[in-house]
């Protein structure tokens, strides 16, 4: 009896945290939206997506020539710059250009028209960001599992959940920045994908491919600083906020700094760790067609080619 009793306390006492952590503390004007709700459904997604990324997709596609999906990432690409540019222009045309405060914005929990916009541009971009779990789902299919590095995986993973966090308990606000900021190196990011698969004849448009990469370690530069106003200014956003946002982005900048320098070193350097191994001919070449160093070895994969992508003047392989 005693140890039923225990269980019954035990289980009433998980409703309470439950009941208090995804209803009450919940932002009641986004809690019911789709995927939102409940963790569940999303945490779910994202562990099948894990599975299928890391075990059954390599195991399923071992003995199975790499699918052509050169149309297919045309489309998806176009409709994320689409969504990019149309996240970009709510986050500016709604806030930040117009009522927002650049130092400290609190969250507008309204059922205004100008807060309700906010708040469903910030379910947009979570849903923007589950949309993009297809990034390493087309790596799976089409064998490209070099390109499926730590920083590619890490990033994929956590912004679903920060963005699910974001819409479920502050919808608008100081926060919504840096998802302006990413919104716009989208844009620029998902162009470079979308021409890249669309043929060799584009290779004189993809010259900028290192660029797509500082402007993501800038876009941290810029979230570290913008997050840490919070411990200057209040505003009556969450000061808390801080402890995820400002480690994080030093986390990033340092993943992302990382794949720049591997990726982009000076040749020199990447000589002397038996990284290069094409002539300085070579190495020219390839820097105008926006590869430096005119070669990436496997352990350096590229996290951002796709399918199409001209390297060192040829047509990468499918």
């Amino acid at each position: 009896m005693a140890d039923m009793a225990d269980m019954a306390l035990s289980n009433n006492s998980f409703s309470k945290t439950y009941h208090r952590l995804f209803v009450e503390l919940a932002d009641p004007r986004t809690n019911d939206w789709f995927l939102i709700k409940s963790p569940g459904p999303g945490l779910a997604i994202l562990g099948l997506y894990l599975y299928f990324t890391l075990k059954w997709g390599p195991r399923y596609m071992a003995d199975k020539k790499p699918f052509q999906l050169q149309k297919t990432l045309v489309v998806y690409n176009f409709i994320q710059v689409f969504v990019s540019i149309w996240l970009f222009y709510e986050g500016l045309d709604a806030g930040w250009l117009r009522t927002y405060s650049w130092k400290c914005q609190p969250v507008d929990f309204s059922r205004s028209p100008e807060a309700m916009r906010v708040a469903r541009g910030v379910y947009v971009y979570f849903l923007a960001k589950m949309s993009e779990l297809l990034d390493t789902i087309f790596f799976v299919i089409r064998k490209k599992n070099k390109q499926i590095t730590f920083l590619h995986m890490y990033h994929h993973t956590v912004m679903p959940m920060i963005s699910w966090g974001a819409t479920k308990y502050y919808p608008g606000g100081h926060g919504t920045l840096i998802g302006v900021i990413n919104s716009f190196v989208h844009i620029i990011m998902y162009t470079y994908y979308m021409l890249s698969a669309m043929g060799p004849q584009y290779q004189k448009f993809l010259f900028w491919k290192r660029h797509i990469t500082t402007l993501q370690m800038l876009q941290f530069c810029i979230a570290f600083i913008h997050s840490s106003q919070l411990l200057i200014y209040d505003c009556g956003y969450p000061r808390w906020t801080v402890v995820f946002t400002l480690p994080n982005s030093i986390f990033f900048y340092y993943l992302f700094y990382d794949f720049y320098y591997k990726a982009y070193g000076k040749p020199s350097d990447r000589k002397a760790k038996g990284e290069v191994k094409n002539s300085s001919c070579n190495e020219e070449h390839s820097q105008k067609n926006g590869v430096a160093n005119g070669h990436i070895t496997d352990k350096n994969y590229s996290a951002f080619e796709r399918n199409g992508e001209v390297r060192n003047g040829n047509k990468k392989e499918n």
